[in-house]
């Protein structure tokens, strides 16, 4: 008997403007959450194991490309408890970071101190200046794709921590802004934790 042809193993793709043009064209709010959360699973799971650094790169850029409204279109509505909760997170942070990299690195100066043991998580070059704030992020999402998501959550969450002190410290009274950093350390760090029980969904 002959044998059988080696099984054929194809490239985790991203998926395209097509894929998402065709999730938020929908009308069913339930549609546009479920194939959300099968676009998140197949970005994550799909990589799992693959060392492909194009991959890694389409999937850094995937907000550039597809834009972060579509994103939001399709994931800012997803529990902080679930991968696309997690990805929509993790993009904002790198939009913010790109977006605003003087003002992060004065923030995140200004807790370097505080909050030493997350900054070590962190993994920022030091002098954490603008521009290796930026490679930062940048270098924490390709862990999205090939990488351990628990790590790309962790050190997420431990720079989001060392920032949250940071605003603690500049923004006098206004706490709100430091609030909402801290809460997003705490989603992603306890996001982190439950892909270390393989129980993030």
């Amino acid at each position: 008997m002959a044998d059988s042809p080696a099984p054929r193993h194809h490239r985790p793709a991203v998926p395209g403007a097509a894929f998402f043009e065709d999730i938020t064209g929908g009308a069913d709010p339930a549609a546009i959450r479920e194939a959300g959360d099968l676009a998140a699973t197949l970005l994550v799971r799909g990589a799992q194991g693959v060392h492909d650094d194009g991959l890694a790169e389409r999937v850094l850029h995937l907000a550039d490309t597809e834009g972060l409204e579509t994103l939001a279109d399709v994931w800012s509505g997803a529990p902080a408890d679930t991968i696309a909760g997690c990805l929509w997170r993790l993009y904002v942070l790198r939009a913010w970071v790109h977006r605003a990299p003087s003002v992060v690195a004065e923030e995140y100066d200004a807790g370097y101190e505080r909050a030493q043991v997350a900054r070590v998580v962190a993994g920022v070059a030091d002098p954490p200046g603008p521009e290796e704030l930026k490679a930062m992020v940048d270098q924490v999402l390709r862990g999205i794709a090939g990488g351990d998501f628990a790590v790309t959550l962790l050190r997420a969450a431990a720079f989001a921590r060392v920032v949250a002190a940071g605003r603690a410290v500049l923004a006098g009274s206004n706490h709100v802004e430091t609030v909402r950093m801290l809460t997003l350390a705490e989603q992603l760090e306890a996001a982190g934790h439950l892909e270390l029980r393989d129980s993030l969904a």
